[in-house]
């Protein structure tokens, strides 16, 4: 029944969204998360990806969180000279993660959960209706 499909596939994105929300609140976590030496790296931002898969069983197509990379952009520099990862020249390498885009990511993310919560309680209702014809 495509009812049941539906719930199905509302709720692999209800997990996709959730891992993703986890990832971004990893980064919003660590955005100002500096390196303890000046020969290592702050924290590096993670992207998280997302990957369809075709389920046989259900007939029908579903997402799921993929790899999770890592942003290759630059790192911040920021001049703290008293910093234990100061260089020789007294900057210390800050995280490549932008508060405000996280934020918006995080919107996103909870949005894109928000209606496959809507799908999976249009579709109960839809079933129950069914089921309350049907004992009529």
């Amino acid at each position: 029944m495509d009812l049941i499909k539906s719930l199905f596939v509302s709720a692999s994105g209800l997990k996709a969204q959730n891992g993703r929300m986890r990832v971004i609140a990893e980064n919003i976590a660590n955005a100002s998360s500096t390196a303890r030496s000046p020969d290592e790296e702050p924290y590096r931002r993670k992207i998280p990806t997302f990957k369809t898969q075709f389920d046989r069983e259900l007939g029908a197509t579903t997402v799921e969180l993929g790899k999770v990379a890592e942003d290759k952009s630059d790192f911040k520099s920021t001049y703290m000279p008293g910093h234990p990862a100061a260089d020789e020249n007294g900057y210390v390498l800050q995280p490549n993660v932008n508060t405000l885009i996280e934020t918006t990511d995080m919107r996103e993310a909870q949005r894109s959960y928000e209606a496959n919560l809507n799908v999976i309680e249009s579709t109960r209702r839809m079933l129950q209706r069914t089921i309350d014809i049907l004992k009529a």
